[in-house]
């Protein structure tokens, strides 16, 4: 066989090889994608968790009494800080 027809072998047997492995990257790409929503699913239904949490914080907090709202404060308060740090830190994985 001449030696520019066994090149060209060689060479169409790397594109070959390389588009089996450009599709195994795009199987690895998609198979990512889908992880990835699932983790961003997660994500947002722990957001929406939260909201509702600081909702439910919040309505407690305006059906309190004047004489108790000042003690349901702080705690609210608390609840709220970690409320708020919770949805940044999950807020931040989803960007």
């Amino acid at each position: 066989m001449k030696q520019k027809e066994l090149y060209k072998q060689k060479m169409q047997a790397q594109l070959d090889e390389w588009k089996a492995d450009l599709a195994k990257m795009k199987a690895k790409a998609k198979k990512a994608e889908a992880d990835l929503k699932v983790e961003a699913d997660n994500k947002i239904k722990e957001l929406a968790g939260r909201i509702e949490e600081g909702q439910s914080k919040l309505d407690k907090l305006k059906e309190a009494s004047d004489e108790s709202w000042e003690s349901l404060k702080s705690g609210f308060e608390s609840a709220w800080s970690s409320i708020k740090s919770g949805f940044e830190d999950a807020a931040s994985k989803l960007k």
